[in-house]
């Protein structure tokens, strides 16, 4: 016997059995106050009984809403979300998000291009992560009229945008190193994104300037090769390591942990490290990671705030919420070994 696949409930089946038109129905479900109460309600009784429902994309060309927010990557998923910030970020997108109703769609690369990639999106509004100001996606997104907010990215003209002290963290976390005498450092930095600004206002450039103000302060130069760059990965943080040891570098304070293990160095005996971002890893690391808090969730939270108020048609434009950073110190780091005894 043949499998017959039952019919889907339309509209028009609706309207019939309500004894309304069409549009009445569209109405009851879109626009319900054009509606008596008692008309609204029987239509929305009638449609449940006979199990109908809105087709979504109809229903959303009739409220021009897709019920769903844009999150733009400069690199590909795959790279994104090996990195565990990005993994606390997307947790406080998605629960302001999903509290408001919305859905979300991440936009990264498609076969090498963010234009191809949101021309593709249907979506109410976009969050932009780490993209230079005169990047050609951001006008892309502007021709399309999507409300737009940005994280850790260049400060944009009439575009919303959340960031973090990152130059005070910096500051903060050299000034201890300082205090505790310690004179040879070394800086692992992010690798910048095939689409990450490359102004000032770039996050690693911002946190190098503090490093560097920081130590200069107390007269230590942080030159070109104390600065080793790489992904922010746990992979990248191994690599790192091993080019500084290839390179003949062996300070006394650095930003990894495993890679200095490896070489047989006790931490924070041989070697003080400290982190930026204090993801959850940092508690449980051995020993805990002394490092820059930086409210991670609270980005994603503040970036999504501010783009629902955009596409409600209540934001400011011009808005800048700078979130703070805060040292926690943990055991991974002490007073530099030449500093000891004295």
């Amino acid at each position: 016997m043949e499998h017959q696949v039952a019919r889907r409930v339309t509209i028009a089946d609706v309207a019939e059995a309500a004894g309304v038109s069409k549009t009445a129905v569209s109405f009851a479900f879109n626009n319900p106050t054009r509606l008596n109460i008692d008309t609204a309600t029987r239509i929305m009784a009638i449609a449940d009984e006979l199990g109908y429902r809105p087709d979504p994309v109809a229903r959303m060309l009739t409220q021009r809403r897709t019920g769903t927010i844009g999150i733009l990557t400069p690199q590909a998923l795959t790279s994104i979300f090996a990195n565990p910030f990005f993994g606390m970020f997307s947790a406080g997108v998605a629960g302001v998000a999903e509290e408001a109703g919305y859905g979300l769609y991440f936009i990264s690369p498609l076969h090498g291009s963010l234009s191809r990639a949101i021309s593709r999106a249907t979506v109410d509004g976009v969050v932009a992560i780490g993209l230079a100001a005169d990047h050609p996606e951001i006008a892309e997104i502007r021709r399309a009229g999507l409300p737009m907010t940005t994280v850790d990215s260049d400060h944009f003209e009439k575009v919303p945008s959340v960031d973090v002290d990152d130059e005070g963290g910096a500051v903060a976390a050299a000034e201890h190193l300082i205090g505790l005498g310690h004179r040879d450092v070394l800086v692992i930095a992010i690798e910048r994104a095939e689409h990450a600004p490359s102004g000032a206002e770039d996050v690693v450039a911002r946190r190098l300037r503090g490093y560097r103000s920081a130590f200069q302060s107390a007269g230590i130069e942080i030159g070109e090769d104390d600065v080793i760059v790489s992904q922010a990965t746990f992979a990248g943080g191994l690599d790192a390591i091993e080019r500084a040891w290839r390179a003949g570098k062996r300070p006394t304070a650095i930003g990894a942990i495993r890679g200095l293990r490896d070489r047989g160095l006790t931490i924070p005996d041989d070697v003080s490290v400290v982190g930026f971002d204090d993801i959850e890893l940092a508690q449980t690391t051995d020993p805990p990671l002394t490092t820059i808090h930086q409210p991670i969730r609270g980005k994603g939270e503040e970036a999504v705030r501010l783009l629902l108020d955009l596409i409600a048609g209540r934001g400011v434009p011009t808005e800048h919420r700078r979130l703070a950073a805060e040292l926690i110190v943990r055991a991974s780091t002490a007073a530099a070994p030449t500093s000891r005894g004295k």
